[in-house]
């Protein structure tokens, strides 16, 4: 793994800790809980998403041994779930320093674990969607910072695109709300484990995977 991702990892864990602090400033303890800061996190992931996963095909490409890959018995889609298992493996690390967060929590005060439960299992599967998100758009270009900037535009528009639904009003309001990842993620700060959300992040994630592999697939064939 590279140091990048380490580095990427820590200064998730600073932000997460800034904004953990921050929250608790204004929070009575012994009534607190992780939601300010878990909202907040979800910006952070779409930021780090792409940071992970920005090298992990688009370096292939620019060095060359993409088509080593190709042209071996691995198929595209081991190369591509792979590395996508690999960068999920930091970010869930990551999300597990985090923790420690929880624990002065439960240590000071006497928060309700059902939210907190909830809204982890929400960050690992928003943070699982802005992978996928990212390789993608990695095995778009063999430049890391142009894969970078698209999977964060993707990743931003993707999170926010429910604000746009108070304009538009009508059927096209529920559908912008239901493709919105910070949309589906509010059931899980609420303490719900939402099946509709569980069933959207896995979507995202199959969805920009596959388009992954085909693109690296078309590639094959060039």
């Amino acid at each position: 793994m590279s140091p990048v991702a380490y580095v990427v990892a820590a200064v998730f864990v600073a932000l997460t800790g800034y904004f953990f602090v921050d929250s608790m400033s204004a929070t009575a303890f012994p009534e607190a809980t992780v939601n300010p800061y878990v909202g907040r996190s979800i910006f952070i992931l779409a930021l780090v998403g792409p940071m992970l996963t920005m090298r992990l095909l688009a370096e292939e490409q620019k060095l060359g041994t993409i088509e080593l890959l190709l042209t071996s018995p691995v198929q595209g889609w081991e190369v591509v779930l792979g590395k996508f298992l690999s960068s999920l493996v930091v970010l869930a690390a990551a999300l597990a320093l985090t923790l420690v967060y929880v624990a002065l929590l439960f240590w000071f005060g006497n928060p309700d674990g059902g939210p907190i439960f909830t809204a982890y299992i929400g960050l690992f599967l928003f943070g699982a969607g802005a992978l996928a998100v990212g390789l993608f758009t990695s095995a778009l270009t063999s430049n890391q910072i142009v894969a970078a900037v698209l999977s964060y535009g993707l990743l931003t528009l993707l999170t926010v695109i429910h604000l746009v639904a108070d304009q538009v009003g009508g059927g096209m309001a529920t559908v912008l709300q239901e493709a919105s990842m910070a949309y589906q993620f509010e059931d899980f700060t609420r303490g719900v484990l939402s099946l509709r959300g569980i069933v959207y992040y896995l979507s995202v994630v199959v969805i920009f995977l596959f388009l992954a592999i085909r693109t690296l697939e078309l590639r094959r064939w060039r």
